[in-house]
């Protein structure tokens, strides 16, 4: 019964709201980070491949793809470290503590550490907006490729001509003005978005955008969460169990 009596109140006093955050932070940051990655390797693929020939036309965009997939693998082990440190913040300020070990008093150090993850906190969601608005741009290309591709494969949805509907990767900035092709127009472009290899990058990126939003609520949730127990910890002195 003791175990038993002591196991109870662990999970009357688990941090709850910390415990979502923290897998909704992981799953975010795997979607956004794994998926993000292929995405970028199929999107320099589709580039060679499709829209150029020339490599001295897209070593940029090479150069932009390998560092955004390097800063990936930190964005990773950051955010692994962080969510760590912020779910164990979570049941640092937890009645689990008082509840256990008797009345439970918090520590100037103690208040001071919650008050530093809550900016913390909130300036990296502020960023994380950043990343997620730039995770859409993407998404808004493919898109627009896929959406000139249904165009395509049914003319009856648009008084254009089939060779006049083109995707110019130039137009996104993907590709400097002077390269060649850096378009493709009619049917080229159709079956470019058969393949599964578009249809695939295209489904990645969506999943990297879907991540990232992921990330930025689990930010939320945490920043209501350690905002909640400063405020007691800082107002009445003791833990809660948010």
């Amino acid at each position: 019964m003791g175990l038993l009596d002591c196991c109870a109140r662990c999970l009357i006093g688990a941090p709850f709201a910390s415990l979502v955050a923290t897998g909704l932070c992981f799953l975010g940051v795997a979607l956004f980070c794994g998926c993000g990655h292929e995405a970028l390797t199929g999107t320099e693929h589709l580039i060679e491949t499709y829209f150029s020939k020339n490599y001295q036309d897209y070593e940029y965009l090479v150069d932009v793809i390998h560092d955004f997939q390097y800063a990936i693998y930190g964005i990773a082990g950051f955010f692994f470290l962080f969510g760590s440190l912020l779910l164990a913040e979570g049941f640092y300020t937890t009645s689990a503590v008082r509840q256990i070990f008797g009345d439970y008093r918090t520590t100037i150090c103690g208040k001071g550490l919650g008050a530093t993850f809550v900016g913390i906190t909130y300036v990296l969601a502020v960023a994380w907006l950043l990343v997620l608005a730039c995770s859409a741009v993407p998404v808004y290309i493919y898109f627009n490729t896929w959406t000139t591709c249904d165009s395509i494969a049914n003319p009856s949805k648009t008084s254009a001509s089939i060779g006049n509907l083109c995707t110019d990767a130039r137009m996104y900035g993907v590709l400097p003005w002077n390269a060649s092709p850096g378009r493709v127009c009619g049917q080229s472009l159709l079956s470019i978005c058969k393949t599964s290899e578009f249809q695939m990058t295209f489904h990645l990126f969506i999943a990297a955008f879907v991540g990232a939003a992921l990330t930025l609520v689990a930010l939320l949730t945490f920043i209501i969460a350690a905002t909640y127990n400063y405020g007691v910890l800082k107002l009445m002195g003791r833990g809660t169990k948010f």
